[in-house]
């Protein structure tokens, strides 16, 4: 893969519930400060009209993108397309983080786990889907 991973956020427009708990802007800007990612940012709505725009414009193959947001299937089914037109190995290439109702601490450390895990030595693809939900 070349490069660092790059980090999206996507928050669901900011009103969806399972994010009540995460404050976005100390987790994004601890994200980008202190791991190894090529940038962090943060969109509002990666599944939605704009959000395929945002995929055409940055999407390519070769890089790793992970993804923070809602259920890693939902993201796949949503985006997935999308990148794949753009040429980008959903299995090499995405790791799609469910961040819901998790705290900006515990969103970091699922973050840094998956980075870490992308920019391991002789790391060829992108670390499998983690759901966040945990079970009852």
């Amino acid at each position: 893969m070349n490069g660092k991973p790059r980090f999206i956020m996507c928050n669901c427009t900011g009103q969806c519930p399972g994010f009540a708990k995460l404050d976005l802007w100390a987790f994004i800007n601890r994200v980008r400060d202190q791991l190894d990612v090529e940038y962090a940012i943060v969109h509002p709505q990666l599944c939605v009209d704009d959000g395929d725009r945002f995929w055409q414009d940055v999407a390519k193959p070769g890089v790793v993108y992970i993804v923070g947001g809602c259920d890693p299937r939902m993201q796949r089914k949503m985006f997935g397309a999308i990148l794949k037109e753009k040429g980008v190995d959903l299995d090499t290439q995405l790791t799609s983080l469910d961040l819901r109702d998790m705290s900006a601490e515990e969103a970091y450390a699922k973050v840094k786990e998956a980075v870490a895990q992308a920019t391991a030595p002789g790391t060829k693809a992108a670390p499998k889907a983690q759901s966040g939900v945990k079970p009852q």
